[in-house]
């Protein structure tokens, strides 16, 4: 994935620009002094053949161009009538206090001891 979008915002070039430039200013440390190595491949003016062929290969690359268009969304609500009705039978329902033990009887005092 992280390719891919490397890929596709141009990265590719600026990683061999990268490599050009190292392979230059290698050559360039062969002939001179490290600060004339330094201003001859990177003032520009003195370009190897792969920043050629960048420069040249960024010129062809084509530009997509994306259209954003925005649509507006239309959503229809038809209006509804909420009515609350009866239902046509019910059943009471019994008191819980018949299913559930007494518990208002209070703990012994003290707490047994077998738990």
């Amino acid at each position: 994935m992280l390719i891919a979008v490397l890929g596709a915002s141009g990265a590719q070039w600026g990683l061999l620009q990268s490599v050009a430039w190292t392979t230059m200013l290698i050559n360039n440390l062969h002939a001179a002094s490290l600060r004339q190595a330094v201003e001859t491949t990177f003032d520009g003016k003195h370009p190897c053949c792969i920043c050629k062929a960048i420069a040249a290969a960024k010129k062809t690359e084509k530009k997509n161009v994306f259209v954003v268009q925005l649509k507006k969304f239309d959503f229809v609500s038809e209006p509804f009538q909420f009515v609350f009705q009866s239902p046509e039978a019910f059943y009471e329902i019994d008191s819980p206090s018949k299913f559930l033990p007494d518990v208002s009887h209070r703990p012994p005092v003290p707490p047994p001891r077998a738990v």
